[in-house]
């Protein structure tokens, strides 16, 4: 009776792991970290190369204060306070007009568009927008502003053209953090008797705005290191233009280039990678911010 009773009343149905499954996790946990290292390895070194080739620049006070207005290869000094504020300007002027609309068009593909033909449309075009290589983004607006209505090159037909490659970013990334939002709180929302669209505004977006402020700090970064629109649609300057409507309006990624071209000199290349650096640290910078900002305006209880 008494060996009866010691005995379990059901028999445990977890038997242990095999052998055979612990050497496939032991497999794919190794596998995946030597794709992390791997992937790692060439961004440190870039890391690493603009840090030590730039850092001589940027630690300069007169790098953040003074243009290249009358430096030549051979004369030291000079800055690149022209072109930063160039590429906060178009950065800032994309950023204005994509951000609204990115977020809006994913709001309606998420929320109000589902199933409809302007949805799938949508969603298409987004996605043939995704691909298009910034110089056709660029060719564009230079047929359209500059070809067709007349306007001179400027900082702002650059930021037009930035528009274009910034939008389907923002819609794309938008959108995949707006569908992670459970239903629930949706259905929850709508039982309370809350309308719709302020459903949208107060219980959807701050739910997803972590994700969402991600997506845009993503495709402002991408944007801001183009090339190809401010060869085609602004000129070269090496004096400070705060107006980005008229005039030319050197950004950092052409100020990259100009320097490219003027030479292969010591303080050229100094330069050259001192802006390089540059980008890097106000992409940081707007990062920090973002990811600052999300954190505070994101609801504490998700």
């Amino acid at each position: 009776m008494t060996a009866t009773m010691d005995k379990p009343v059901k028999e445990p149905t977890f038997q242990g792991v095999s052998a055979r499954r612990k050497a496939s996790n032991l497999s794919a946990t190794i596998l995946v970290s030597l794709s992390v290292l791997v992937a790692l390895v060439p961004l440190i070194w870039v890391l690493y190369t603009v840090i030590s080739r730039g850092l001589s620049a940027v630690v300069s006070p007169t790098w953040w204060q003074n243009s290249q207005a009358g430096v030549t290869q051979f004369i030291a000094g000079g800055g690149a306070y022209h072109a930063i504020i160039g590429t906060l300007l178009q950065g800032l002027f994309c950023a204005v007009i994509s951000i609204p609309i990115g977020i809006f068009v994913a709001i309606y593909l998420v929320e109000y568009g589902v199933g409809t033909r302007l949805a799938r449309v949508t969603t298409f075009m987004v996605d043939i927008l995704t691909g298009v290589p910034s110089i056709v983004a660029a060719l564009f607006i230079y047929s359209l502003w500059i070809a067709t209505f007349g306007f001179q090159r400027s900082g702002v037909a650059v930021a037009f053209a930035l528009v274009l490659l910034m939008i389907p970013v923002i819609v794309r990334s938008a959108e995949e953090m707006l569908r992670i939002v459970p239903q629930d709180l949706r259905e929850a929302s709508y039982a309370l008797g809350v309308p719709k669209w302020k459903t949208i505004a107060k219980i959807v977006i701050p739910t997803a705005l972590s994700g969402i402020v991600t997506g845009i700090m993503l495709a402002l970064a991408r944007v801001m290191g183009e090339t190809a629109p401010v060869l085609i649609l602004v000129g070269s300057a090496t004096a400070i233009n705060f107006n980005i409507f008229e005039g030319p309006q050197t950004s950092l990624p052409l100020m990259m280039v100009d320097l490219q071209k003027a030479g292969t000199g010591v303080l050229t290349a100094e330069r050259m990678w001192g802006a390089a650096l540059t980008l890097i640290l106000i992409v940081a910078i707007l990062n920090i911010g973002a990811k600052l900002v999300s954190k505070f305006f994101s609801p504490k209880n998700f």
